[in-house]
């Protein structure tokens, strides 16, 4: 049995003359975290609505647990699990009716169902509260209900679309830890977000969306060695020496170029090796720093780097 959980070939999906999707084509595999980044109107939430058998394409097709999404899109809901940008309860139910509604509606029989309930709830911090009205729970708590009802099957794939929206910093990081738990045990998981932080947790892979097209496809590693390698910034004892600093940086082969604030200077570097080569020319030329630093390109730099092109030129995964 092939292990691609999700496969998409050649996704649209217009609505008039807005092409909202263009043309995704993507497979990802069990046990895996997939997040697609994007600012607002990039798609990512009509490419989950799709796969998610809520929306059907223009054109292209799309299939889950090898089960196409229009076909066979029954088949694809008993296996998957979905959570959207807004909690979806029964305010008038209890958290723990909510949760037994669920597990029923699966399938599952009344002890099945109750000990399932139960399990969720304090996976969730929610069982102080289950037998309150969920109307009457903080949008915290109703968001995490919400989260709590789209786990009760145990979905092969699971789609979270901005899952830690209106989430405490607590509950955000509990809710990581669940997801990385559920991909431990071989769920395939989907996830849209806003927060870099969470891809940067979370993903196997990025995917960025811009206008309905993938701008940039591969691994965290990946999409920031596309901006080149590492930074060196060196402060300077006396900001007066900034020309002597860039000199003695392009004699040791660097690129460098004035920083901010003043009195800073930056090179592009090859990791540890060209600090190392920063330092010895600093005290070759007898230029005084009093701080020196090597950093990364961050996902954000990234995003904001690929966020507003147009055409998908994608990394290699």
């Amino acid at each position: 049995m092939s292990d691609v959980m999700i496969e998409a070939r050649e996704l649209g999906r217009t609505f008039g003359a807005t092409r909202a999707l263009d043309d995704i084509s993507f497979r990802m595999e069990k046990g895996r975290i997939l997040c697609l980044l994007g600012h607002n109107g990039a798609g990512k939430s009509t490419l989950v609505s799709i796969l998610a058998t809520l929306l059907p394409p223009t054109n292209g097709t799309a299939r889950i647990a090898g089960y196409d999404v229009v076909r066979e899109a029954r088949e694809v809901r008993r296996r998957i699990g979905l959570t959207g940008q807004f909690a979806a309860v029964d305010e008038s139910l209890t958290g723990r009716a909510n949760l037994l509604l669920v597990a029923r509606l699966l399938g599952a029989g009344k002890k099945e169902a109750a000990a399932r309930a139960e399990e969720l709830l304090d996976m969730f911090a929610l069982t102080e509260s289950a037998d309150r009205p969920a109307g009457t729970y903080s949008g915290g708590m109703r968001r995490r209900l919400d989260l709590a009802s789209s786990f009760v099957g145990r979905p092969q794939v699971l789609f979270l679309d901005e899952p830690t929206t209106g989430l405490d910093p607590v509950s955000r990081n509990a809710l990581w830890d669940l997801v990385r738990t559920l991909v431990s045990a071989g769920t395939t998981v989907l996830l849209t977000t806003q927060y870099l932080e969470e891809a940067e947790q979370l993903a196997d892979r990025v995917m960025v969306l811009a206008k309905g097209r993938c701008v940039a496809d591969g691994s965290v590693a990946q999409l920031k060695g596309q901006l080149g390698g590492s930074t060196v910034r060196a402060t300077l004892a006396d900001p007066g020496a900034t020309a002597a600093a860039l000199t003695a940086l392009r004699t040791a082969g660097l690129d460098p170029c004035p920083g901010e604030p003043a009195g800073t200077v930056t090179a592009g570097v090859e990791g540890s090796v060209g600090l190392a080569a920063a330092v010895r020319a600093f005290d070759t030329a007898g230029v005084e720093i009093t701080g020196i630093s090597l950093s990364e390109p961050t996902l954000d730099d990234v995003y904001l780097a690929l966020a507003d092109q147009r055409t998908a030129v994608p990394v290699p995964f």
